[in-house]
């Protein structure tokens, strides 16, 4: 792939390379899937049989996508929702509206979220309202057609369906699915949720009203569909302006899925976790790296992104701490392993660390008593250690009981990558692990 104008569209390298990464780039932040979800078959045809009943029958529904999150639950809502608005009969007569638990924190602004998702601003205007019932009934009104007979179907999409269980009365929760079981006007209600016991959460007469239709996601994914859904999530679909770059950017992808290295790196993850989310993170790592001379993703680059996306933020932290920071800790483990786990204070720390001084006053500096104690204190801001209880103005600072956060291979690793560490350090720290 060297610089030159492809025939057909007349795309530089430059241009397909930053049209791929754009494409994919939307593809995992909006959690987008490009073909049917991998091990979700018989979820998505159910789902999308119920909302196809609405869209094209004008049949009122009701679902909950239950599941870890992670799993897939907005990427299957969002595949079915692309295939419904494909079919011809459905692109123009649907309307969706999405709400979220986080954003949506009571039901006036979840009110106001829907007026302006549904476009009826203008038809509410300075209309005031009995009840929230009274404002629904109007907006669901306000969309029927001209003969009246009918209505333009409407999806509301509930993520963090839970968080409107928590609403004052379930107000907003009630209305809409008595809306939906009465058959006033076609709405679906699908709510997204990873909690298994969200229907205790319900008044009765909200679940009353509720279908009690219930779609699981339980991560169920095999390591093959795993990779496989890795694969197709870094495709390039067929519709890409420059095909001949497309078969060779989709062939590297093939040959790529199938070395070793990249799927030792794409196990290590699967077994970390298998959600979506995290693989996005992981694939956009090894995509950002992608750049004109370098037009495609190699299993080098893939590595990179697997060492970047589990690098451990203690040890990073432990790269930047000075060598008397180090040595505390050093003293610390030793502390620890003597007497097998229980807390420590600064004094102790500070002995330990005179002790080797004492011993090895040649190779580091004799720090004053104040210098160790403000290294010490800056351990604790870094929350490298934390108090066993909370600091009581009775305890002096030095007495105050301790615990070190970080492990055994945490801080050999830290000494052994720390640039030009003394050879004693060293050896001081290999005889508090021996």
């Amino acid at each position: 792939m060297s610089k030159r104008k492809s025939r057909d569209s007349h795309m530089t390298v430059g241009q397909c390379v930053s049209q791929a990464q754009k494409i994919l780039r939307q593809r995992f932040c909006h959690q987008e899937v490009s073909t049917s979800p991998v091990g979700l078959e018989c979820q998505h045809k159910h789902l999308l049989e119920l909302l196809r009943r609405t869209a094209v029958h004008g049949e009122s529904n009701s679902v909950l996508i239950v599941g870890p999150r992670g799993t897939g639950k907005t990427m299957l809502l969002n595949y079915v929702l692309k295939e419904l608005q494909e079919e011809k009969d459905v692109k123009s007569n649907i309307m969706l509206v999405h709400l979220n638990g986080l954003l949506q924190t009571d039901d006036r602004i979840a009110l106001k979220e829907i007026t302006r998702q549904l476009n009826l601003e203008n038809v509410v205007g300075d209309k005031v309202f009995g009840s929230f019932a009274e404002n629904l009934a109007f907006l669901l009104e306000a969309l029927k057609k001209g003969d009246r007979s009918s209505s333009r179907p409407v999806i509301f999409v509930l993520d963090e369906f839970d968080l409107f269980a928590h609403h004052k009365n379930q107000t907003l929760l009630y209305n809409l699915l008595d809306v939906s079981q009465s058959a006033q006007a076609p709405v679906s209600v699908v709510g997204l949720t990873c909690r298994l016991d969200v229907l205790e959460l319900l008044e009765k007469r909200v679940k009353s009203r509720f279908s009690h239709r219930q779609i699981h996601l339980l991560g169920s994914l095999s390591f093959s569909q795993y990779l496989e859904t890795a694969a197709s999530q870094l495709s390039l679909p067929p519709d890409f302006p420059d095909a001949k770059f497309a078969n060779e950017w989709n062939t590297s992808v093939k040959k790529l899925c199938e070395d070793k290295s990249v799927e030792g790196v794409l196990r290590k993850h699967f077994e970390g976790s298998k959600d979506f989310r995290s693989l996005h993170t992981l694939l956009l790592l090894a995509l950002s790296r992608v750049t004109v001379s370098n037009p495609v993703i190699r299993p080098g680059n893939l590595l990179e992104a697997g060492r970047c996306s589990s690098a451990d933020s203690k040890a990073n932290i432990l790269h930047g701490v000075s060598i008397l920071e180090l040595c505390l800790i050093i003293a610390m483990k030793h502390l620890n392993d003597i007497y097998e786990g229980e807390p420590f204070n600064f004094q102790m720390v500070h002995n330990e660390f005179k002790k080797f001084i004492s011993r090895k006053s040649h190779s580091i500096h004799n720090f004053e008593k104040p210098v160790v104690i403000k290294a010490f204190e800056h351990l604790q801001q870094l929350e490298l250690i934390r108090p066993v209880e909370a600091s009581s103005a009775k305890i002096q600072k030095d007495y105050q009981l301790m615990k070190l956060v970080l492990d055994h291979t945490q801080v050999m690793e830290a000494v052994q990558r720390y640039p030009q560490c003394p050879t004693d350090v060293r050896q001081w720290a290999s005889s508090a692990f021996a």
